[in-house]
């Protein structure tokens, strides 16, 4: 490690510690010799003047806090000293300007993925199950249990043959030390050549807790989120299970798919179960139409396609203290190399821009697009509010324990994740990206709800940068989990893609990284990588109920 502390941004007035400092340590920095009052541990800052009760605290070069007692230079930044605060913002002032990062090595470059009508491209090819309503859900379950295994998509073939032996072991006699001790050896998960259908990557079933007894702006958000799925370039078709009685009509959803697709052309079988009548005929139809589906589906093959047709979801999660400083703006560079060549990229999780919102208002392309973002910020902190919380309860016990103290804190490295370039678009949840560049999404600060509502907005890669470790993934895209540091990449390689800790080593520069990271996106895209969450069937899917989740 070539440095022991670092200054993020030239007018900050704390440091980070790139490694455990201990108290008494006299720390030398850009001229100055500080004496820690306190142990410092990784991830976490210090004061690097003695500040009053009431002064701000400044991080990443904006307002991330205020003292609440005075506190002395070299002292450990905490939540019993400091408290959030952020600044004000508002419209008016444009600053589009931005350093086009060179692209020239990618020129021309492609991947190879699936071609739809409308003129997008998927990274892969799944068919998709979704209910219209939670009572189907159960109907859902029989349809996988149906389908999966047979047709060669069990992700879980290593623990079914592992229970097998043990079931084999018990019927012929052997006791509990026996079963306890015993070394069960499985083969590898099926592989893409034995599945039926070799060019369909999976059947996902997209369970959910709505429909149904919420407000009809919950239904109507509901089917634009599944609208969402059913035309994503990463889905061939869909079967939809409808109870018939819900507030999510049929009609709503067809509605919704035809305003983000006007032509929309993909094969769709929807089924009603009141009209239908007995579990057992709609179960029927539904496995002999989705299996139908499934032979239409695997006549697409991937062919070549330019690098700007990728859209990338930016998303956190498990932040710690070197998220802002490592992973985030790694991919926050991959995301200005995309947007350099047409391409676009989705930043979301609005209750984690706090702080940042002048940054990002002055970065939109016009007034109209300040204007709605700075109102959805607002709108939705208020809702936050009215409930008892708001953007500054955003940081989990997780969060805090590593450094991340403010939401202020918080958002302003996670902001980092959208680069530098000029803000194209706001969208409102759950609406769809129609611009290249930087969109900005209002969706929460939860991964898996935010992560949904990305995929559902076009996104066909998801980057995902986490300091603490977090399995999660999403059905019908690919979730690349990029570390924050280097510990975390050796203690759960299972579900890590790629480590930017090799920035805080000083290994390597965030261009580097991002450079690196885009590389691995195109492979990826191109179905010649498989991620871990992939790899270990990791389908989160959860719909956002506006105005209850942060």
């Amino acid at each position: 490690m070539k440095h022991r502390v670092l200054k993020v941004h030239p007018s900050d007035n704390v440091l980070v510690a790139l490694t455990d400092l201990l108290k008494g340590e006299r720390i030398a920095f850009d001229g100055s010799v500080y004496q820690l009052q306190d142990n410092i541990k990784a991830k976490h800052k210090f004061a690097i003047c003695d500040l009053a009760a009431g002064a701000e605290i400044i991080m990443y070069g904006v307002l991330v806090g205020k003292a609440q007692q005075s506190i002395a230079s070299g002292s450990w930044i905490n939540t019993t000293n400091v408290k959030h605060a952020s600044g004000d913002f508002k419209t008016g002032e444009r600053n589009t300007h931005w350093s086009v990062p060179d692209v020239s090595k990618y020129q021309g470059r492609t991947f190879n993925g699936y071609y739809r009508s409308d003129g997008s491209v998927g990274t892969a090819n799944y068919w998709i199950v979704i209910p219209m309503v939670f009572c189907e859900n159960r109907n859902l379950d029989i349809l996988e249990q149906s389908l999966v295994n047979e047709l060669g998509y069990g992700n879980n073939q290593s623990f079914r043959q592992q229970s097998k032996q043990l079931i084999e072991m018990y019927q012929a006699g052997s006791d509990v030390e026996s079963i306890l001790n015993a070394d069960i050896q499985v083969d590898a998960a099926m592989k893409k050549s034995d599945r039926l259908f070799p060019n369909v990557d999976g059947i996902k079933f997209l369970s959910h807790e709505l429909g149904c007894g919420g407000t009809r702006q919950d239904a109507q958000a509901l089917c634009g989120l599944l609208a969402g799925y059913v035309t994503h370039p990463n889905v061939a078709g869909a079967t939809v299970l409808s109870l018939g009685c819900q507030n999510a009509q049929v009609a709503m959803l067809e509605s919704e798919i035809a305003r983000r697709s006007p032509n929309f052309d993909k094969p769709i079988y929807i089924l009603e179960q009141q009209k239908i009548g007995e579990i057992n005929e709609l179960i029927a139809q539904a496995i002999k139409k989705t299996f139908a589906g499934l032979m239409i589906a695997n006549q697409q093959e991937r062919r070549p396609a330019p690098v700007d047709k990728i859209c990338i979801g930016l998303e956190c999660g498990g932040s710690d203290g070197f998220s802002g400083i490592s992973a985030n703006p790694a991919i926050g560079y991959t995301s200005d190399l995309l947007v350099a060549l047409g391409g676009t990229v989705i930043l979301s999780e609005f209750p984690e821009l706090c702080g940042v919102e002048q940054n990002l208002s002055d970065r939109c392309i016009d007034e109209a697009t300040a204007e709605r973002f700075g109102h959805l910020m607002i709108t939705y902190n208020n809702r936050a509010k009215a409930v008892g919380s708001g953007f500054d309860m955003n940081p989990s016990p997780g969060n805090i324990k590593d450094g991340l103290i403010t939401d202020a804190i918080k958002s302003a490295g996670a902001a980092k994740k959208g680069g530098t370039s000029p803000v194209t678009d706001v969208l409102d949840y759950p609406e769809k990206v129609s611009k290249p560049g930087l969109n900005l999404l209002c969706t929460p600060g939860n991964d898996v709800e935010s992560t949904t509502a990305e995929v559902a907005s076009g996104a066909t890669v998801v980057l995902f940068t986490t300091g603490l470790g977090t399995p999660t993934g999403n059905p019908v895209v690919p979730v690349v989990k990029i570390s924050s540091n280097t510990v975390l990449f050796k203690k759960m390689g299972d579900i890590i893609d790629i480590d930017t800790g090799t920035i805080i080593e000083g290994n390597e520069t965030i261009e580097e990284a991002g450079a690196r990271i885009l590389d691995y996106v195109i492979e990826v895209a191109s179905g010649n990588i498989e991620v871990a969450a992939v790899k270990h069937g990791q389908d989160d899917f959860i719909p956002w109920k506006r105005g209850v989740s942060l």
